[in-house]
């Protein structure tokens, strides 16, 4: 599957102070209200990704997955990661540093293949 998840400058940034802190890092990006619509950033080997879980791409490094429900809800569409003021979730590596990852979306143009 071709990258379906790409992140602004700001994001980068973010990203980099967290991996500066923390050693390297994963994104979940899982479904719901709260801060399960925003995506995750957690230590790597910290996160248990689960067996339905899918990867959408890497950002800065870090592998972003999103869980397999909300997927096939989002296949069609990328995923652009941001910066935004705010608390990050609550078990997010964003919390306290007053900006948090936001999720933007973009709709993807369907491939012939997927079409039929």
């Amino acid at each position: 599957m071709a990258d379906k998840v790409t992140a602004t400058p700001a994001a980068l940034e973010l990203l980099a102070e967290i991996v500066a802190d923390h050693g390297p890092v994963l994104f979940h990006q899982s479904g719901g209200c709260c801060d399960g619509s925003s995506p995750m950033c957690y230590p790597q080997g910290e996160f248990l990704i689960g067996d339905h879980d899918v990867k959408l791409g890497e950002i800065g490094g870090a592998p972003f997955y999103i869980s397999g429900s909300q997927y096939d809800v989002w296949k069609h569409t990328d995923l652009i990661i941001d910066v935004v003021p705010g608390r990050g979730g609550m078990f997010s590596l964003d919390n306290g540093r007053e900006r948090r990852f936001l999720t933007r979306s973009e709709l993807c143009a369907l491939r012939p293949r997927e079409a039929e």
